[in-house]
């Protein structure tokens, strides 16, 4: 199948890098690469470009897609959360940005033997990468009921989380649960007819739910974007983009607190704490989508882009 994947936020994002002609960039989420793309087209020929991702698919698309550049480029299978051995290991002290764009790509959720959507009827599996230690058919098969609404409740914001562990929980009794398609009815079963007909697809949130915990999305994301600040120059930017309220709530708290001047009780006569800004947050507000992306795009509908620009 061919690698597609309609970049969100593209000029938005690219705006808020600032990008430097001669700077060093880092792309954490090559995905289909069209974000890589528009930045190596900024870069003069000292630039250079760090594409990470751990989907093997996307690894080989971005080499493919990005060729015109040769030379000015380095492609890495892994995760972002290895963002500072990554570059560590290439020698790389610091950079002059860095972009997120988080959660599952198109080609993700429209190649169906990777079992990311509700729409396809395929191996329910849902790893990012395949050497993840477990897929979203274990999850469903061996957790115990009450940690399996913890993460329908918690990741999916599924008011009715408790209901759909349980209607799992039996329907594995008589056998595993194998493919997309099984899980789906259960849930339609286990969701009332009235909250089937409002809102979207009653299989939604459970399958974010899923997906999150399978790839351990948020678990770290919060560091991640810490050791990307971390690795910024003076005046680099960070550019984020999220796709629901639990991702954007982390970096919106992360960046803040990154930002946040010393930290001692107002009593005090003096700063004791030592502590300053590392970051400014540029923008106040995340910077959403205009309304002929959404309709060109309808996945873009929920993105959401923040960016912040590392003090000297």
């Amino acid at each position: 199948m061919e690698f597609k994947h309609i970049s969100v936020l593209l000029k938005e994002s690219i705006e808020g890098l600032n990008i430097n002609p001669r700077g060093i960039y880092v792309d954490c989420t090559l995905g289909g690469a069209g974000h890589s793309y528009e930045i190596l087209r900024r870069l003069g020929p000292e630039g250079q470009l760090i594409g990470i991702d751990q989907d093997p698919a996307a690894v080989n698309h971005a080499v493919v897609k990005l060729q015109e550049f040769a030379g000015q480029f380095r492609v890495v299978q892994s995760n972002f959360s290895c963002l500072k051995k990554i570059l560590q290991e290439m020698a790389v002290p610091a950079v002059d940005g860095v972009l997120f764009d988080l959660g599952v790509s198109s080609y993700q959720l429209d190649t169906p033997e990777r079992g990311f959507s509700y729409m396809h009827d395929a191996e329910l599996d849902m790893r990012m990468a395949p050497d993840l230690p477990y897929s979203a058919r274990d999850l469903v098969n061996q957790l115990a009921e009450e940690k399996l609404a913890d993460i329908i409740r918690r990741y999916g914001e599924e008011r009715w989380a408790r209901r759909i562990a349980s209607f799992i929980c039996e329907a594995r009794k008589k056998q595993p649960i194998a493919t997309t398609g099984e899980l789906v009815e259960i849930i339609k079963a286990a969701v009332p007819a009235r909250a089937r007909r409002e809102g979207p697809h009653p299989a939604k949130r459970t399958f974010q739910a899923l997906r999150i915990a399978v790839n351990r999305e948020l678990d770290i994301l919060s560091q991640a974007v810490q050791d990307a600040v971390s690795v910024l120059k003076p005046g680099g930017r960070i550019c984020v983009i999220t796709f629901h309220s639990l991702e954007d709530r982390i970096v919106k708290d992360t960046l803040k607190a990154l930002a946040a001047p010393c930290l001692c009780p107002p009593s005090f006569p003096v700063c004791a704490c030592g502590r300053r800004p590392l970051i400014k947050v540029i923008t106040g507000k995340p910077i959403e989508p205009s309304r002929v992306e959404v309709a060109n795009n309808p996945r873009a509908r929920s993105a959401k882009l923040r960016v912040a620009e590392k003090l000297g």
